[in-house]
C-alpha cells in the first residue's frame, strides 16, 4: 500500500558508519532541498520490529531510491565484507520488478565512489547508468540534485551549486541552531538532524519570501 508521501520519499541506502557521515550528512540536505524526504533505516528504533521487516516497509513507502554501493572492504573486526547495501538494492529493484502498478514506478540512483568499479563484484547490474560521488560530499549532492530533477522532471529544483553553498551555510549555523533547540549539534540522531535541515529550509524560504515581497 502507498503512503501519501510515496512520490517525494526517497530512500537512502548506504553505509551508517563515521567515515561514510560527511556523504550522508550532505546527501540528506539535498534530498531535502530538492523538495523531497528521506526514509531510511536510521529514522526508527523498535527493537521489537524485525529490520528486515522494517527495510521493506520503507522501501515499499518510496518511489525512489538511492543505493551507494561502493563499501566493499573488509571488515577488520570480522573479516568479511558488508553485503546490506547490495541486498537492499536488490530488495529495491525487486520491489519495482515484481510489485504493484506503483510499485513499478520506483526509480534508483546507483552510487559508487569510482567509473565502472562495480564491475568487480556486482557485474549483474552491468548496463544501468551508475554514478560516481568520487567520495566527496560536494560531488554526492550535485550527482543526488542532477538524478531527482531529471528523474522527477520537477522543475522548481536549485542547483547543484546553490545547494552545496546552502549546505556550507547550513553547516556553519548548525551549532547556534541546535543549542537553540536543546540539542548538541555533534552528537544528533538521524531524526533531530533532519528535523534542523526542514527548520532550516523553511526559515530561509521565509526570508527569501519576504526580500522578495519587499523588493529587494
Amino acid at each position: 500500500m502507498k503512503t501519501s508521501d510515496y512520490s517525494d520519499n526517497v530512500f537512502i541506502n548506504c553505509p551508517f558508519d563515521i567515515d561514510y557521515k560527511p556523504l550522508l550528512d550532505a546527501m540528506v540536505f539535498a534530498v531535502y532541498d530538492c523538495g523531497f524526504i528521506v526514509r531510511c533505516a536510521l529514522e526508527e528504533d523498535d527493537a521489537s520490529q524485525v529490520r528486515i521487516e522494517k527495510i521493506y516497509g520503507i522501501i515499499s513507502d518510496c518511489r525512489y531510491g538511492i543505493h551507494d554501493i561502493s563499501r566493499t572492504e573488509i571488515d577488520k573486526v570480522s573479516g568479511f565484507p558488508r553485503f546490506n547495501m547490495p541486498f537492499e538494492l536488490g530488495v529495491f529493484l525487486g520491489a519495482k520488478k515484481f510489485g504493484s502498478e506503483e510499485q513499478k514506478r520506483k526509480a534508483c540512483l546507483i552510487l559508487d565512489r569510482e567509473p565502472y568499479r562495480y564491475q568487480q563484484f556486482i557485474s549483474d547490474i552491468a548496463g544501468q547508468d551508475i554514478q560516481t560521488h568520487n567520495s566527496t560530499p560536494e560531488q554526492t549532492v550535485k550527482v543526488v540534485r542532477n538524478w531527482l530533477r531529471t528523474t522527477s522532471r520537477r522543475e522548481m529544483i536549485p542547483d547543484g551549486g546553490i545547494i552545496w553553498q546552502r549546505y556550507q551555510e547550513f553547516i556553519k549555523g548548525l551549532p547556534i541552531m541546535a543549542q537553540f533547540w536543546g540539542l548538541d549539534a555533534s552528537n544528533l540522531i538521524f531524526n533531530d538532524y533532519t528535523g534542523m535541515i526542514v527548520k532550516w529550509l523553511r526559515t530561509k524560504e521565509n526570508r527569501l519570501s519576504q526580500n522578495l515581497y519587499r523588493g529587494s
